[in-house]
């Protein structure tokens, strides 16, 4: 009996030790004194992160535009098929696109059609909407343009999870909702209008090459106002030679805070895309120190951007992200390797956010922001407040109820109830998890089951005083009696909290979190603490009559 009470209370004092030094770096003003090698250790070093709703944050519902994906989609095949007839010698005399998923190709020999609809066949995924003479329309079939729209909320939910984790949101909350919605919920943010910019960037990259053959009368003007790019496509709607756009470069002047654009006749076949792309930091100019992104493409992508360059010496390739140019530099050379750099006179913040999203690859199609919610840092600390009263309050309560009723054992019970609260708290900042309102929640919920089990307990323990029973025989016929009942309570609510930890989001999550926890926890304090303590004072004292 001893040796088992000595073990027993060797590992409640080991438990309650590890608990309080996985929580000190929790603690407001004791992680910074504590030494490097605890702060960085995986789980020593971890803290309890605050929710959105306790220390502020954004909350964003975004729209996954999954129509847009279908245009691109169906924009690149018809590039594809104009390509491949060019290399079968299959003349077209005319290819367009006439709606969002469908194009209209034209012949200029209405017997090779078949040939051409061979080409068509082998894509897979197109069907032919119209066919009359040398002219056809095709269009991406129905269940292919469904994988689609699949594919590109989940390929939009992945590319927004890893530039979320390269920002360095601590527990961010990236989870999908209905079929094209995405809820994002950045906690403790400190610039929401950078965070907006960098996650709802497309971020589609594209090696173009610049016209400089065809002349545009009048000629394109060196610089406009920012302002003024729409009424300058307007003014040479129908002069842009086929196969051409004209795209902007958009510079600010630094002092002044002025936008002004450069315009540039671009032609419209990309060359190359950023797909390919493997690794982009910011890194300084040598020579200006200004900031630049340098990237390094894979094996695919060296060789054709090494085969771009070869062929287009002394010309201009435009560097297009998003459809604006961030810079058009001139091939001085053929570049092997597979790296370059992009310039486009950045500021530190704007080079290592683009360096963010090229990493993290683009979008497949754009976002539409359908929520966008600021939660003030006051509103949070005005939760905390409200939180750490109505913990304190609701333990004072049950505190007094226990001593006042049980006497001696509710002492004992209330002992049970801290060691929960102990031993939860560091549970808690070993996994690093984030609290949450519902969280606050849920430890009070734990408060209330630690006191129930330990209820159940003193009720059986009554019933076997009763009986006539010896102190020791009827403590241990107690905990047997109640063990089955507080088993099957926990069991259950451990049940309801691994389905709402499943289907729920964001803050009902840190609620199911806290609750498992404390369920588990709850019957290690209620079946092992409390008894260690009456086994001891009975052993020591051997007491005739228990105070319960």
């Amino acid at each position: 009996m001893k040796k088992s009470l000595m073990w027993r209370s060797s590992l409640v004092a080991a438990v309650v030790a590890v608990a309080i030094i996985l929580f000190l770096p929790s603690l407001p003003g004791v992680r910074g004194s504590l030494p490097d090698w605890w702060k960085n250790n995986k789980m020593l070093g971890n803290k309890i992160n605050l929710g959105l709703d306790l220390q502020g944050g954004m909350h964003l519902v975004y729209r996954v535009e999954t129509e847009k994906a279908l245009e691109s989609n169906a924009s690149r095949l018809l590039q594809e098929l104009r390509d491949e007839a060019a290399a079968k010698e299959i003349a077209l005399s005319d290819a367009k696109m006439v709606s969002g998923t469908e194009f209209s190709v034209t012949l200029a020999k209405p017997e090779e059609m078949d040939k051409f609809l061979a080409l068509v066949s082998n894509k897979g995924m197109l069907e032919t909407k119209s066919k009359e003479g040398a002219s056809a329309t095709f269009g991406i079939d129905s269940a292919s343009a469904e994988s689609i729209r699949t594919r590109s909320v989940s390929q939009a939910l992945e590319t927004l999870r890893n530039r979320i984790d390269q920002f360095g949101v601590a527990e961010p909350v990236i989870v999908q909702q209905g079929t094209d919605e995405i809820l994002v919920q950045l906690p403790g943010i400190k610039d929401p209008k950078r965070a907006l910019e960098l996650i709802g960037k497309t971020a589609l990259l594209e090696f173009k090459m610049v016209d400089e053959d065809s002349r545009l009368d009048p000629p394109l003007p060196a610089s406009i106002p920012a302002s003024e790019s729409d009424a300058l496509l307007a003014q040479y709607a129908g002069k842009v030679p086929e196969g051409d756009e004209i795209l902007f470069e958009r510079v600010q002047d630094r002092k002044t805070g002025a936008v002004t654009k450069i315009p540039y006749l671009i032609k419209s076949k990309t060359m190359m895309t950023g797909d390919v792309l493997v690794e982009a930091r910011m890194s300084p100019d040598p020579r200006t120190m200004a900031a630049q992104v340098n990237f390094s493409l894979n094996q695919q992508g060296a060789q054709t951007f090494g085969e771009l360059t070869r062929l287009n010496v002394r010309k201009r390739m435009a560097i297009v992200l998003d459809g604006n140019i961030y810079s058009a530099p001139t091939i001085q050379d053929h570049i092997a390797g597979g790296e370059g750099v992009i310039t486009g006179r950045f500021s530190d913040e704007e080079a290592r956010d683009l360096a963010i999203v090229l990493r993290a690859g683009a979008l497949p199609a754009p976002l539409q922001i359908l929520q966008n919610l600021t939660v003030g840092a006051t509103l949070g600390q005005d939760s905390i407040d409200a939180g750490k009263k109505a913990v304190m309050l609701g333990g004072i309560l049950v505190i007094l109820f226990m001593l006042v009723y049980y006497r001696m054992s509710g002492a004992i019970a209330d002992f049970a109830v801290a060691l929960n609260l102990i031993v939860l708290i560091g549970m808690l900042a070993a996994l690093s998890a984030t609290l949450t309102l519902p969280g606050i929640a849920g430890i009070i919920l734990t408060i209330g089951m630690g006191v129930d089990s330990n209820v159940l307990i003193f009720e059986r323990i009554r019933e076997e005083l009763h009986l006539g029973k010896s102190i020791g025989a009827a403590i241990d016929g107690g905990y047997d009696k109640a063990f089955s009942t507080i088993l099957d309570a926990h069991v259950t609510t451990l049940i309801t909290a691994a389905v709402l930890f499943q289907f729920g989001t964001g803050p009902v999550k840190g609620f199911a979190v806290t609750l498992s926890l404390g369920v588990l926890i709850n019957l290690f304090t209620a079946l092992v603490g409390t008894k260690v303590v009456f086994d001891f004072i009975n052993s020591k004292w051997k007491l005739e009559k228990l105070s319960i």
